[in-house]
């Protein structure tokens, strides 16, 4: 039922939307900018409402006269406040039911959107409690109907037990305090409400709370259009000797009131109330249930070569600025058509959007509405930045703590950071030490993230290498290095339950060694395999942790593999390339998982014999050592998802 009622919505919305765009064009179309709006009107009514109570006499004698005074002796002052207070309070409720509807039309309520859903839904009460409360201030008779008849209301409720009432039985009855009290409240509540609203919009990435300017001119002259034309009055003054035959009512504010009389306060209690509880389970209800488990999707974003661990029923929008990537955005509701973007791998579901903001050759080009698409599995996407500007990468400092030769030509360097500080990161990634004249070399974390302590690099000697040659030669314990990063896709995918075969060429094994105690660590229980080549048996410089490894874990194992080993090595194992050694083990593939780190020339070797052999491409990745003497400072290793380098 809930399903079929939010299709229904869907389809009126959208109706409405193309409507609007038609009319005010998809950048200042309002049903886009409902929340921002709702925020808008919100400050319009405090600024109103601190002139009226300026001007207010919170006296029972005095209220009446003070409003009266306030409304036709300042008739272009505080006449216009007096109905823009009115009609933008008016317009808030519509603004905010409208904002709430909507989401829970097009499933943005569920999630981690849940807590944003259920802070709206009391929200939107509060408002409710502080607009019926302002309607009690003028002590017209409209006044006098709103308080009797909330006494009533809540006198059912077995805390109150009819007492409320009797407050409101003779003229006698109501006095100042409970004027002081209701101009108390009046105030209170909207600092609750503003209180929320910050909450509420928090934990919304780069949530607009301003709408645009010519949105905001053209509704603020209507509200002072409707203010002319129609001024909010006061009706005849309150008298308790004797019951209104005949009120005017707000039909925004005051819709349950109706009821009041015609049901049963009990009758009406449940009503509210369940309807309350009704709107706060709302992203628990079918049909979430039963739908399939929540599983751990990634999006790799470009140009910014970031990895975004993505939220249950997250957008890729969403997710991006909840990183603080600059992808551009407007309406974040499918109608603009500013956050295209292309999924150059992977799978990705697309809500309800538009056709005029992604048309279908767009669609089958791989473009997508990053607001409204969701993954479906590892994703990979291309967006340009705004401002022209990818974000930068966060530059560290760091102390050299520890050096110490792995083999001839490999030393271990642990980094720390000031204070023992921690880097978030993902196993695989790495990071780029920044040289003097601003190149940059780029090295893999050999430490898993949950690991304690310094950062530890695996640095091969290059021959003629500028900064491998000073490690060697000049580098000590003591000296500081800047590096940027945490960077690169290169990391291990935990969900599935696919095998994993594991290959490393020569310093390639630092990254897998990242990723492997990080599956150790993590409980991983598919069967793992590790193919590391090298050379030589010396350049095999770890070669009793994997071996260790094995005899530790029952679901992995380790074959090292050499393609020269020298006579004294007395080497009996696996010779060759690396790669051909798990082709041989492996007739096919189909079935498995890849990651595959060392040279360029392994990485493109390995690729295309491992497709030939069965291997999906979804199921292949890749991390490429190039040397920096032949690349550019900007032409990083930039990891593709899908296995290309």
């Amino acid at each position: 039922m809930l399903r079929l009622l939010q299709r229904f919505l869907q389809r009126l919305f959208l109706l409405a939307e193309r409507a609007a765009n038609a009319v005010f064009g998809e950048r200042l179309n309002p049903l886009y900018h409902l929340g921002a709006l709702s925020y808008w009107l919100f400050w319009v009514v405090v600024a109103t409402g601190l002139y009226l109570y300026a001007f207010f006499d919170t006296s029972v004698t005095g209220a009446y006269a003070s409003v009266e005074r306030l409304t036709h002796d300042q008739k272009w002052a505080g006449g216009i406040m007096r109905s823009l207070h009115r009609y933008a309070s008016d317009g808030m409720v519509l603004t905010m039911a409208l904002h709430l509807l909507r989401h829970f039309a097009f499933d943005r309520h569920r999630g981690f959107r849940w807590f944003s859903w259920v802070s709206g839904v009391v929200v939107l009460w509060l408002v409710y409690a502080s607009g019926i409360n302002g309607y009690m201030l003028p002590w017209d008779q409209l006044a006098q109907f709103t308080v009797t008849a909330t006494a009533e209301w809540f006198d059912a409720l077995p805390v109150f037990n009819g007492l409320l009432i009797r407050n409101f039985l003779t003229e006698e009855s109501v006095n100042d305090r409970f004027f002081s009290l209701l101009s108390f409240l009046h105030i209170g509540l909207p600092l609750g409400v503003l209180a929320l609203l910050w909450i509420h919009t928090h934990r919304v990435p780069q949530a607009k709370t301003t709408p645009p300017r010519p949105l905001m001119a053209a509704l603020g002259a209507a509200l002072v259009a409707l203010s002319v034309v129609k001024p909010a009055l006061s009706q005849a003054p309150a008298n308790l000797a004797m019951t209104a035959t005949s009120i005017g009512f707000d039909w925004f504010y005051l819709p349950t009131y109706a009821l009041l009389y015609e049901w049963s306060p009990a009758s009406l209690w449940a009503l509210t109330g369940g309807l309350t509880l009704l709107a706060a389970l709302a992203p628990w209800l079918p049909p979430k249930f039963g739908r399939r488990a929540r599983r751990s999707f990634h999006v790799l974003a470009n140009p910014d070569n970031r990895i975004v661990a993505m939220k249950e029923d997250e957008t890729l929008l969403d997710g991006c600025l909840r990183e603080g990537l600059p992808m551009p955005f407007d309406c974040r509701n499918g109608g603009c058509g500013v956050c295209k973007c292309t999924v150059e791998h992977g799978e990705v579901a697309l809500g309800p959007y538009q056709e005029s903001a992604l048309t279908a050759g767009e669609r089958r080009a791989g473009r997508v509405l990053a607001c409204v698409a969701k993954p479906l599995s590892d994703v990979e996407i291309t967006y340009e930045p705004a401002g022209d500007a990818a974000r930068p990468v966060q530059v560290h400092e760091a102390r050299v703590a520890a050096m110490d030769r792995l083999a001839p030509d490999v030393m271990r360097v642990r980094l720390e950071l000031p204070g023992g500080e921690r880097m978030a990161f993902y196993a695989g990634q790495y990071i780029n030490i920044l040289l003097d004249d601003g190149q940059k070399r780029a090295f893999s974390f050999a430490t898993p993230p949950h690991e304690e302590g310094p950062i530890e690099l695996h640095i091969r000697l290059v021959e003629g290498g500028r900064f491998t040659t000073h490690v060697f030669t000049a580098m000590k314990v003591g000296d500081r290095v800047r590096f940027e990063g945490p960077v690169g896709s290169f990391f291990l995918r935990e969900e599935g339950d696919k095998p994993v075969i594991f290959v490393a060429g020569a310093t390639g094994f630092a990254p897998v060694k990242s990723m492997l105690e990080h599956a150790f660590h993590a409980g991983i229980s598919r069967r793992m395999v590790l193919y590391w080549g090298t050379r030589t048996l010396a350049d095999m410089y770890l070669r009793e942790l994997p071996e260790r490894w094995a005899k530790e874990h029952a679901n992995f194992s380790f074959v090292p593999v050499l393609s020269d080993p020298r006579p004294e090595d007395g080497w009996q194992g696996r010779t060759g390339l690396v790669h051909e050694a798990i082709l041989a083990d492996y007739p096919d593939l189909a079935g498995h998982r890849i990651y595959a780190c060392g040279s360029v020339a392994m990485v493109q070797a390995a690729q295309p014999a491992f497709a030939r052999q069965g291997l999906s491409p979804d199921d292949c990745f890749s991390d490429a050592f190039s040397l920096a003497p032949r690349i550019h400072a900007e032409e990083a290793d930039l990891v593709r998802l899908g296995g290309r380098p």
